[in-house]
């Protein structure tokens, strides 16, 4: 889990954005294969949401920091 987290910590704000819209248009694909004929592993699901969810938090992070900052 360490190694996912530091991964997202090194990328740019850019590359982090771009990087949420990748998953996030996966993780649709995903979900509309699944409903059309189930994927032979739903926890392909589960990953998916978890990795858009450490890329907004990772982003919620930055913002919370830039804050505090100013």
């Amino acid at each position: 889990m360490k190694k996912k987290k530091q991964e997202l910590i090194d990328l740019t704000g850019p590359e982090l954005k771009d990087k949420l819209e990748s998953e996030q248009s996966a993780l649709v694909k995903l979900r509309f294969n699944h409903a059309v004929s189930p994927v032979e592993s739903p926890a392909q699901l589960r990953e998916k949401r978890k990795i858009v969810a450490r890329i907004l938090t990772e982003m919620r992070r930055r913002e919370i920091a830039n804050t505090a900052q100013a």
